[in-house]
């Protein structure tokens, strides 16, 4: 009987598992599936900080009463945290397969518009050049056949690079400096940061900024809540034991959660401000582009205000590669500030 009512129980378990995994096909990917309730339990967790804070601080209800823009702009906050938290989630990181095809679909037209002009043709887009006439290469390559991606990016790399050095083994394409692939969205990421779990994709060229917004916000909102969650305590410690022990684990949380998130947003802060990103920080001994550079030399860092701008406005496009420096700025880069330099803004 047990065994009959335990086949039974699966088989409908399996029914309706089917039945709900063909309304909502994101469910039956097992990666999707655990990010959709990563995203569930995050989005919970806001919610209960702030329905244990209303339902219980009763002169947080009164103030919002007497001064209702205070509360307004909490919540304001709130709402504006969470809606960052699903933009960046959304947003792509930029992909290296987006971005040749992309390279050689312009590549494509420019080759027909060129035969009809008889003229050579290149475009610029950021701070890479892309030269599709053949006779401009300076390189000579092996194979007649290589795409306008493969010499774009060869380009980047010094003199006598292989094209087998720097191409992925799992996505076959050629990888532009900073370029990684990620084994959790198995693709290759531009400028690649690191695989957020709570976002579930990869920070990388395109959202990095985005994410940067997000830890700004969702600091500050954790900040105020803390402050809130404390002045509770305040003036309501010794009426009711066993609220005041869920406050303060509420409490404790928070502390927890706001020392991270001020750890993390200096952390990327620093990062923007040299124009690096954590894998090329934390790896760098073991990132193949980065042999041979000096320790505390920042390779593609272009002063703290050029930085700025870059990671904050000139991010629109999904073609804003960075070639490699040559020895020559290298070792211009290893040389130490001195107050001319300082005066003549190479620091800023």
């Amino acid at each position: 009987m047990g065994v009959f009512c335990g086949g039974f129980l699966r088989d409908t378990w399996d029914r309706a598992t089917d039945r709900c995994f063909r309304f909502f096909p994101c469910l039956s990917d097992p990666a999707r599936r655990s990010t959709l309730c990563l995203k569930v339990a995050l989005v919970t967790l806001h919610l209960i900080f702030l329905g244990v804070l209303f339902a219980l601080d009763r002169d947080l209800i009164v103030r919002t009463r007497e001064d209702p823009w205070y509360t307004a702009i909490y919540l304001l906050l709130f709402v504006a945290t969470l809606a960052q938290y699903f933009i960046t989630s959304g947003t792509s990181p930029g992909y290296v397969l987006d971005a040749q095809k992309a390279v050689d679909e312009r590549d494509a037209l420019v080759r027909r518009t060129s035969v009809d002009t008889k003229q050579p043709a290149s475009s610029k887009n950021g701070s890479v050049v892309i030269t599709v006439d053949q006779n401009q290469s300076g390189r000579n390559y092996q194979r007649s056949n290589v795409t306008a991606w493969t010499k774009l990016v060869m380009d980047m790399y010094p003199p006598g690079s292989s094209i087998r050095n720097w191409t992925c083994t799992y996505c076959n394409v050629v990888q532009p400096p900073r370029a990684k692939h990620c084994h959790d969205c198995d693709k290759c990421v531009l400028q690649f940061d690191h695989h957020c779990v709570w976002l579930g994709t990869c920070i990388g060229q395109r959202n990095h900024c985005r994410f940067w917004w997000y830890i700004l916000e969702e600091t500050a909102l954790c900040l105020w809540t803390s402050i809130l969650y404390i002045v509770y305590l305040k003036y309501n410690i010794s009426k009711t034991w066993w609220v005041d022990i869920i406050v303060i684990l509420l409490l404790g949380t928070l502390s927890i959660c706001l020392i991270f998130l001020l750890l993390l947003l200096l952390f990327h802060s620093y990062l923007i401000v040299t124009n690096q990103t954590t894998y090329e920080l934390v790896r760098r001994r073991r990132v193949p582009y980065l042999r041979g550079v000096p320790q505390r030399v920042y390779p593609f860092s272009k002063g703290l205000c050029r930085n700025l701008y870059v990671f904050c406005c000139a991010r629109n496009s999904i073609l804003q590669m960075e070639p490699m420096p040559s020895p020559q700025e290298l070792a211009d880069m290893s040389r130490p500030y001195t107050c001319l330099d300082i005066l003549s803004c190479r620091c800023f």
